[in-house]
């Protein structure tokens, strides 16, 4: 799988572990992720690469044009790990 703008991702590591975010832009070794409730679009999380998995889903640039859309964006995401 490949990052782009736009990939969700799982987090392995740090204080938000276990959530899925969004990638708003990276570079070969950070990427800058959000989730629009904790981590907003105008301050994106800087993580390391290697404490992401990269989920096959790539959301539209319409979808991450607001706090409120990546967050209806994220939710089935996060519903599904609530049934497990």
């Amino acid at each position: 799988m490949e990052l782009k703008k736009g990939s969700v991702v799982y987090t392995l590591a740090g204080h938000d572990k276990r959530t899925f975010q969004v990638v708003l832009d990276f570079n070969d070794k950070y990427a800058l992720i959000c989730d629009g409730k904790y981590r907003k679009l105008e301050k994106p999380k800087k993580k390391n690469l290697i404490h992401l998995k990269i989920t096959n889903t790539v959301l539209k640039d319409t979808d991450i044009k607001s706090n409120r859309a990546v967050r209806l964006a994220l939710k089935p995401f996060d519903r599904a790990l609530d049934t497990k």
